[in-house]
């Protein structure tokens, strides 16, 4: 990107506006070797994570992780006009800290996330602010303690994303009830049909992908709509299709546990009795 060498061989940061190179000399796919955080503005490119369209029409956040691949179409670009910050950490310099496991843990750095995250102006300037710490510390003279104080500005820049995302959960309702509105209508398809039957009883991560969200973003979401997990939806919504069953039909129980995807009509006896206190047969005969 015609960008001068970096002052640290382990962590750089960049602003976007020095940038040089014209849209059509960048290769279209990026394979990074290190952790990227990027604060980007007014950017006008069509993105690729993974394979999966990245939506950065309004968001201004986006984070991927070492090996993962990004694509650009450039096509109409004339030049790169987006500003603001790019923040590049390789693994190395993470080596031998706690944070070195913790990072990973961060879901937003996972291909599943396909939204950029939208901050406030607020909330823009103190990610900012930290990025431009982090820049200082390694412009300065390095000591024993430089790698903790830029670990420890990492990880609060990381704190911080993972409450702007859990607040955009909250703050974007009308798509997320849209996601809730469609959560609901996949599982009452799912029992509906011989879907149970045939593939067994629906996972957190057949749900999350059939939605477009990752795992962890679903739970969260829900938690934050209903207070309740994706597994917690599955198992609600199978209970009323098991009382329905139980209540309108002469199937046995063990006919409607395989119906419903359960190998087992013990676990599925287990699961009716721990969430209504009743056993099937129990909840059967209070019909009569």
């Amino acid at each position: 990107m015609d960008l001068p060498k970096p002052e640290h061989p382990l962590v750089s940061v960049v602003k976007f506006e020095d940038m040089k190179r014209h849209p059509s000399t960048c290769p279209s796919s990026i394979i990074h070797e290190f952790y990227s955080i990027a604060l980007k503005k007014n950017f006008r490119a069509k993105m690729k994570y993974g394979q999966q369209d990245f939506d950065f029409d309004e968001g201004v956040m986006h984070f991927m992780s070492p090996k993962q691949v990004l694509s650009f179409e450039t096509t109409g670009v004339k030049e790169f006009e987006h500003s603001g910050w790019l923040l590049l950490i390789h693994p190395d310099f993470l080596w031998n800290t706690p944070f070195s496991k913790k990072i990973k843990q961060y879901e937003y750095f996972s291909y599943n996330v396909n939204e950029a995250l939208h901050l406030s102006d607020k909330e823009e300037t103190l990610v900012t602010e930290i990025i431009q710490k982090i820049a200082q510390e390694y412009h300065s003279p390095i000591d024993n303690l430089s790698q903790d104080i830029i670990i420890a500005q990492i990880e609060l820049l990381l704190t911080y994303s993972e409450r702007f995302y859990r607040r955009q959960c909250i703050t974007r309702k009308i798509a997320n009830h849209h996601i809730l509105s469609r959560l609901e209508t996949l599982l009452s398809d799912y029992f509906k049909s011989d879907s149970a039957l045939k593939k067994g009883l629906p996972t957190v991560q057949y749900i999350a992908e059939a939605l477009n969200v990752s795992p962890s973003y679903l739970s969260d979401l829900l938690r934050v709509l209903t207070g309740q997990s994706t597994q917690q939806h599955i198992h609600d919504k199978l209970i009323e299709k098991a009382k329905e069953q139980l209540s309108t039909t002469d199937l046995s129980v063990s006919e409607i546990a395989y119906e419903l995807g359960f190998e087992h009509s013990q676990s599925f006896s287990r699961l009716f009795k721990t969430k209504t206190q009743l056993s099937p047969l129990e909840f059967r005969q209070s019909f009569h």
